[in-house]
């Protein structure tokens, strides 16, 4: 609680606002990428220390908000066929399908079951050899190693009832997609999280290519405060680059065994996201030598048409292009008690976070 009150002192956040206050001498716009600072964002307050010409804006980094409702109709599907287990992450129980979400559809008979890791989905089909269980592989960077190791054990036990349905996704790819959209901004600030894995080298591309300003950051109000001062000071300077607020836990070259897992199970591939569309090789997929975990090609299911239809903007607002007070059903039809929406579900979403933290401005 020490470290963490470090980053917390009243003195310090004043301070940093102060500094940001005079340094911004213009308009600037910036985007995060990662749903665990939307959240630190809103919680904190840090828009309220930003002077008026400093605006934030929630990117796709929640990776509950752009799982596609196709994906969700295939968990669903698997789920109802008579000896599959899905095992899933909590956060995904609420997510909407075409149809049903998750929770609606155990009330309806399929067999759900939230875990907490891809180890508890593997454990179940070690405790009941008979029935097939499929793991729903949904996150960044930060939670595909985790799978990874897990297929390798399954391999290494021989294991023929353990699958995963890949919902893996790259964060690099979608940046870029954002940028190509037309999306207009100043610069990124950039998930810690994925970095810790990735290495701050993963968004060099981003200064290089496109011009804008890049700092990884960590997730306390004076991270946040911080990178918003570094990345105005870069815009000032002219001079775009990556630079590591968060380098008491992010370096350049990242987590080489973490990546070392990635590269060994899985493959780049297209993908789609909630909200972007089709991204190129902005997901991960088995590869070859362990294809016979995918459920995807292990399992026949027939999926309902796409035919749900909504005034819900989650997809302009995972860009940047709307904030979550300018949707028509934010806050009247669409709660977190009552999600409309993929960003209104997830607690790293930014209509949740708007809705909890911001909702009486």
């Amino acid at each position: 609680m020490k470290f963490v009150d470090e980053f917390r002192q009243r003195s310090q956040t004043e301070s940093l606002a102060r500094l940001i206050a005079e340094a911004a001498t213009r308009d600037y716009t910036f985007m995060e990428v990662c749903g665990g600072h939307t959240s630190a964002i809103h919680r904190f307050g840090i828009p309220s220390l930003l002077p008026d010409r400093v605006r934030l804006l929630s990117g796709p980094g929640c990776p509950v908000c752009v799982t596609s409702a196709d994906y969700i109709d295939r968990l669903i599907a698997l789920a109802s066929l008579r000896d599959v287990t899905v095992a899933l992450f909590g956060d995904l129980m609420r997510v909407p399908g075409t149809l049903l979400s998750p929770a609606a559809a155990v009330a309806e008979g399929a067999d759900l079951r939230v875990v907490l890791s891809a180890h508890e989905a593997l454990q179940m089909a070690r405790s009941d050899p008979r029935r097939k269980i499929v793991f729903s592989g949904v996150g960044f960077e930060t939670t595909a190693p985790g799978t990874a190791v897990t297929v390798m054990q399954a391999d290494s036990e021989g294991r023929d009832n353990f699958y995963v349905l890949s919902a893996h996704k790259l964060m690099p790819p979608a940046m870029e997609a954002i940028l190509k959209d037309g999306t207009r901004i100043d610069g990124f600030i950039c998930p810690g999280h994925v970095a810790v894995i990735t290495g701050a080298s993963a968004f060099d591309f981003i200064p290089e290519r496109y011009g804008l300003a890049c700092v990884v950051t960590g997730f306390e109000p004076a991270d946040l405060l911080m990178s918003v001062l570094m990345l105005i000071r870069q815009v000032n300077s002219s001079s775009p680059s990556v630079e590591t607020e968060y380098s008491r836990a992010v370096s350049r070259e990242g987590n080489q065994r973490a990546q070392a897992y990635l590269t060994e199970v899985f493959e780049p591939c297209d993908v789609q996201w909630r909200g972007l569309g089709h991204i190129a090789l902005s997901g991960l997929r088995l590869r070859d030598r362990y294809r016979r975990f995918d459920a995807g090609a292990a399992f026949t299911v027939s999926l309902p048409e796409s035919i749900r239809a909504s005034a819900c903007i989650c997809g302009e607002i995972l860009r940047g292009v709307r904030t979550p007070p300018e949707c028509a059903l934010y806050a009247s039809q669409c709660t977190p008690e009552h999600p409309e929406g993929a960003c209104m579900v997830s607690e790293e979403g930014a209509c949740n976070s708007w809705f909890k933290y911001r909702h009486d401005e």
